[in-house]
């Protein structure tokens, strides 16, 4: 699945989007996107063919459409990594971090951060473009792609606000764990797994009863794919996540972790949380001291509860639909998925 849709979109990237990136006169452009889509896992668009699946037979314009979610996700991480400044991604400077060697290695007028800042900004505009172009164009009919849009359009605007949401959700306003909870339903949960799979569906006209068992069960992987993607956060490697440990510590980000460890906490340990999370700067030695805490309290297992109960309530929607009108070939994929998403280290 993997290899179909990033054949499909390398296609659309030549055929459509080449030519246009080179009238920016950044010579880098176009590797700097080919390297963002040539490495996802492509989670998003696999979830999107899942869906078309649980009512249709193989299609190559539904690995179109789904391939479609590669450019979304490019758009919303070059966006990400500016917001967050984030100096990696997968391994390699981030796309705002590359456009701010280019510029300072021309000897360019100007900043040449905040050039890389706009650089990385604009590409992911063009990303937001030509995905919508690509599902569009992606080869199903008219009358499919009619009932997509308005989950299209949700999954696009909840990303968004919950990008909105998370401006503002910092450690210091000692947010609640279900409040938490929320601003990652909606700034990552329901865009990974819930509405690509309900745009799949629809786009295949899935009947009522399938349609919402996939979103209950993508709720509930949502949900688990980012307390997982938090708990990588705070103590996965680089070498795996691609990313600097502990950069949700760094930004003093309130992530399920984190507020579920102040919860945790009691007395003593509290006051240590509440100095780590207010503190202007953070040494390594405080970030280790941090992490130690973290684990000392039981964070870790009460994480990984969270997510077992998330996987279980999301086979239990599988396992709800009647009549044998979920494939089981579907429901295999799905739980699979799901355990992929669950027990991931990257």
């Amino acid at each position: 699945m993997r290899a179909d849709v990033l054949d499909a979109v390398s296609d659309f990237l030549a055929d459509t989007c080449a030519d246009a990136l080179r009238g920016s006169h950044v010579d880098i452009t176009e590797r700097v996107l080919r390297d963002m889509l040539a490495e996802g896992k492509c989670l998003r668009s696999t979830y999107l063919y899942l869906g078309w699946r649980a009512g249709a037979d193989s299609s190559h314009a539904a690995v179109r459409a789904a391939g479609s979610l590669e450019f979304l996700h490019a758009f919303a991480l070059f966006q990400d990594d500016v917001m967050d400044e984030s100096p990696m991604r997968r391994g390699r400077p981030s796309a705002h971090r590359a456009f701010e060697d280019w510029h300072r290695e021309r000897g360019l007028p100007g900043s040449s951060a905040r050039f890389g800042e706009s650089a990385a900004v604009l590409l992911g505009d063009l990303c937001l473009v030509w995905a919508e172009q690509m599902f569009r164009q992606c080869g199903l009919p008219a009358e499919s792609l009619a009932r997509a849009w308005p989950r299209y359009d949700a999954m696009r605007t909840e990303l968004a606000i919950g990008q909105f949401a998370d401006l503002v959700n910092d450690t210091a306003g000692f947010p609640t764990l279900e409040r938490v909870l929320d601003v990652a339903r909606r700034k990552s949960g329901n865009y990974t797994v819930r509405r690509p799979l309900e745009i799949g569906a629809a786009l295949a006209g899935c009947d009522d009863a399938v349609s919402v068992a996939l979103g209950r069960y993508g709720e509930n992987i949502g949900e688990a794919f980012q307390l997982r993607d938090d708990l990588l956060g705070v103590f996965g490697a680089p070498a795996t996540t691609g990313k600097p440990i502990g950069t949700d510590l760094v930004a003093r980000k309130a992530t399920t972790v984190v507020v579920a460890a102040y919860e945790l906490a009691t007395g003593a340990q509290q006051r240590q949380f509440k100095e780590f999370m207010t503190a202007e700067r953070l040494g390594d030695d405080d970030m280790a001291r941090w992490q130690d805490l973290i684990s000392e309290v039981g964070t870790v297992q009460r994480i990984e509860d969270l997510i077992h109960s998330r996987f279980a309530a999301a086979t239990a929607a599988l396992d709800g639909v009647a009549g044998g009108a979920l494939d089981p070939e579907v429901r295999a994929a799905l739980v699979a998925t799901a355990a992929a998403c669950t027990e991931r280290t990257a």
